[in-house]
């Protein structure tokens, strides 16, 4: 590497690390912990490249960057921040900033993209954009440190102001649909209507006219495009075909695998091709599990200026937090947090509390797949094994057998009750157990009993 880089960063420790490495490589290097300092540099045409942190004691680099841009063109400049939320991305790539990194980096990483912005050659700044981004939305929880989440803000940010299709793959309650929403808040778009289409507005023939008269030029989402029906799939493909000038842009949710169902002739490929311009794969919880604990804070913080009492997660709670397969996801996550902070006391949330709201929790994903010969136990066996791969290298939570256990015999009783029309004798007899072990089941499992005269 050659050229002189410019390092703003009030974190001595970063600065002393950058500098020996950018040194090492056979840059010059001049580091400050000051904003006022850097843009001086900048004025006295200093440096190849600007490596600079976002939040400064005396200025913010994120906001600096159309200056630079004016009074440098050309001058790449590298984000890094601690602020790990769509936002920084979004707003990074909006200010022109040649990349963008997530605290805490990795050094190789970071070192390869500042030789290629020392390689690149200086592109012509774009013209500055009249309208402001839409200010940051606390309540948007597209948080996150980890690479599959970085990836997908950079993917966002790229994507936002194309034309392109997207779609947005991702299981349920990853945050598929906040997702697409972002794309459009964020876009040029974001002064026109954002509409979404389900499987009901779908319905009718008229449905399509109907949903691009509503969005004009904004956005449209088909919502989980992989449940709609052969009829549904054309309709969207005719109107897809006859577009006008001004057409609004199309986007698609799915949690389902769509070339799986095209291969399965169980979804049109024609609509396929149409809807995956490109696509934003959503990591599922298990996937970014270094994110759970920034995740759990942002919902405890959201709970509070809701009203509940202010309370923090224990060390322990959140060790067993994190050793959670979270088959719901994102959405199970906040709905967890937030009973635990209405149903808790004062204080921290301990491990017996978290025990206590996740053992209650289903452990396993519903059955998917199997055919209809397919014997119980291979099923259950196939389902128990999934479970257990969820959790990777990790063991499931404490208390797992009598978890499975419950789950099976909910079920089981509620059933063998129903084909005995409530009658616990018969039901016990059936199940071959006591009546009163039936009865003390019934009693600790909260199963409803409704006793009727069977039709013959």
């Amino acid at each position: 590497m050659d050229g002189t880089v410019l390092v703003a960063d009030d974190d001595r420790t970063i600065r002393t690390v950058l500098t020996q490495a950018l040194t090492r490589a056979g840059c010059k290097v001049h580091a400050t912990s000051s904003m006022v300092t850097l843009m001086r540099w900048v004025d006295e045409g200093k440096g190849d490249l600007v490596i600079s942190d976002v939040i400064m004691p005396d200025g913010n680099g994120l906001e600096a960057l159309p200056e630079i841009g004016t009074k440098r063109p050309g001058l790449p400049v590298i984000v890094i921040s601690a602020q790990n939320t769509i936002m920084t991305a979004i707003q990074a790539a909006e200010a022109e900033a040649f990349d963008y990194l997530p605290k805490p980096f990795d050094l190789p990483d970071l070192m390869k993209r500042a030789a290629r912005a020392l390689d690149t050659p200086p592109k012509p700044p774009a013209a500055l954009r009249r309208e402001e981004l839409p200010s940051a939305q606390s309540d948007l929880p597209l948080v996150g440190r980890t690479p599959a989440m970085q990836e997908l803000y950079r993917l966002v940010a790229r994507i936002m102001n194309t034309d392109l299709a997207v779609l947005v793959t991702g299981e349920s309650g990853t945050g598929k649909s906040l997702v697409a929403r972002a794309v459009h808040d964020f876009s040029d778009r974001r002064t026109l209507p954002f509409v979404v289409a389900g499987a009901g507005d779908l319905a009718s023939i008229e449905g399509t006219a109907s949903i691009l008269a509503r969005a004009r030029g904004g956005t449209i989402l088909f919502d989980e495009v992989g449940d709609l029906d052969q009829d549904a799939q054309a309709r969207i493909v005719r109107r897809l075909d006859t577009l006008p000038e001004n057409a609004p842009r199309i986007m698609a949710t799915s949690q389902a695998d769509l070339a799986e169902r095209m291969e399965a002739g169980r979804f049109r490929s024609d609509l396929f091709y149409r809807l995956s311009g490109v696509t934003l794969a959503v990591p599922s919880l298990r996937e970014r599990v270094e994110d759970i604990p920034l995740l759990a804070e942002h919902f405890l913080r959201r709970a509070e200026r809701d009203g509940a009492a202010p309370r923090a997660i224990s060390d322990d709670a959140m060790t067993l937090v994190r050793r959670y397969s979270w088959p719901g996801n994102v959405r199970q996550l906040e709905n967890t947090v937030r009973r635990l902070m209405i149903t808790g006391g004062e204080g921290e949330i301990t491990r017996p509390e978290a025990e206590g709201v996740l053992g209650s929790q289903p452990a396993m994903e519903p059955l998917k797949g199997g055919g209809d010969g397919e014997r119980l136990q291979a099923s259950v066996a196939r389902h128990l094994r999934r479970y257990f791969d969820l959790h990777g290298s990790v063991l499931p939570p404490p208390g797992l057998y009598q978890r499975i256990l419950r789950e099976m015999e909910i079920p089981l009783i509620e059933i063998a009750l129903d084909a005995t029309s409530g009658n616990q004798a018969k039901c016990a007899d059936l199940l071959g157990i006591n009546r009163n072990t039936l009865r003390k089941k019934i009693t600790d499992l909260e199963i409803h009993v409704t006793r009727r005269r069977k039709l013959m």
